[in-house]
């Protein structure tokens, strides 16, 4: 039909008009085998495919952005995954080492290659696969950073990063909405199991002996009697006489330690309210009348005498 009509139909079924999935095989190779070279490609979560392959998928309706889905020649195994590059030879895929082992296939082995449509992403759960994975000091951040390089996440799959110049293996331990999420522009909240072979702190209990504990509160109370005696006490020592004589001139030493008073705390306080408290006025305490020495006795009392008379004028 297509020579006498000078069309062909393509993909599409010519019976009911439906677009027919994408669905090819491909030998597998590791990014080793490629020319290109970039830390996107060898850890990253996209792969290769020849230039047929985007012809094919040109005529095709299909989703995008482009994921696939990956899946071993036995169909024991598979991963998902998006789209790099259209340069790949004829009848090859090249795909990162991590994910050549998530497939447990082996260099030149046959994939099925099969395209999807995968819900965005709102959650999904890791759990690193060392300890040495805590060394990191924001392992969020750095996980963030490394996802750009990913375009979907299947539950299951061990993933790697490089950081600081060393792999790092995530298991993917849960991912939601679905097993199978896509990641390109989506808000996704990230959580952390703890690592493989990770143990808690244990707090050791303290096995202290009986005459051990009796000896540290000896040796306590001789601190606590020998600060008392070597404590401060006001108007201490000895003093000396201008006549010379060395008498009373010791002040006595008091064994009993200084007690000293705390004040009374505001016991109304409120939060951000302050209270200026006002000092008591010091009234002077009425003087006692003194006794008179001698019965009779009036103060100012008597005549008294001028040194010089002054005559009357007449």
């Amino acid at each position: 039909m297509a020579g006498i009509f000078g069309f062909q139909f393509g993909n599409f079924n010519p019976v009911g008009g439906q677009p027919m999935a994408f669905k090819e095989q491909y030998r597998c190779y590791s990014m080793v085998f490629s020319t290109k070279d970039s830390e996107e490609i060898k850890h990253g979560g996209k792969i290769i495919m020849p230039p047929s392959a985007l012809e094919k998928l040109a005529r095709l309706n299909i989703s995008y952005p482009m994921l696939f889905k990956l899946t071993n020649a036995r169909q024991t195994h598979h991963t998902h995954c998006g789209v790099l590059e259209f340069v790949a030879e004829e009848g090859r895929i090249y795909v990162p080492h991590w994910m050549m082992n998530q497939l447990c296939i082996r260099e030149g082995e046959i994939v099925v290659v099969q395209n999807v449509s995968l819900p965005l992403a709102t959650f999904s759960k890791f759990q690193p696969q060392a300890v040495d994975f805590l060394d990191i000091t924001n392992p969020k951040a750095v996980l963030e950073s490394k996802l750009r390089s990913f375009a979907c996440l299947t539950t299951g799959d061990i993933i790697g990063i490089e950081y600081n110049d060393k792999i790092y293996e995530l298991l993917v331990v849960e991912a939601k909405p679905d097993s199978a999420v896509s990641i390109i522009e989506c808000d996704m909240k990230v959580d952390f199991a703890p690592p493989v072979g990770y143990k808690e702190p244990e707090l050791e209990p303290m096995n202290v002996d009986h005459e051990e504990d009796v000896e540290r509160n000896d040796l306590i109370q001789q601190a606590v009697e020998q600060e008392n005696v070597n404590k401060f006490q006001a108007f201490g020592g000895e003093g000396q006489r201008l006549d010379g004589k060395s008498k009373n001139l010791k002040v006595p030493k008091s064994d009993q330690p200084i007690k000293r008073e705390r004040g009374i705390p505001n016991y109304s306080y409120k939060k951000g309210k302050l209270t200026f408290a006002k000092a008591k006025s010091l009234k002077p305490e009425p003087e006692e009348p003194m006794e008179d020495l001698e019965s009779g006795f009036t103060a100012f009392s008597g005549s008294g005498k001028q040194l010089r008379i002054r005559k009357k004028k007449l």
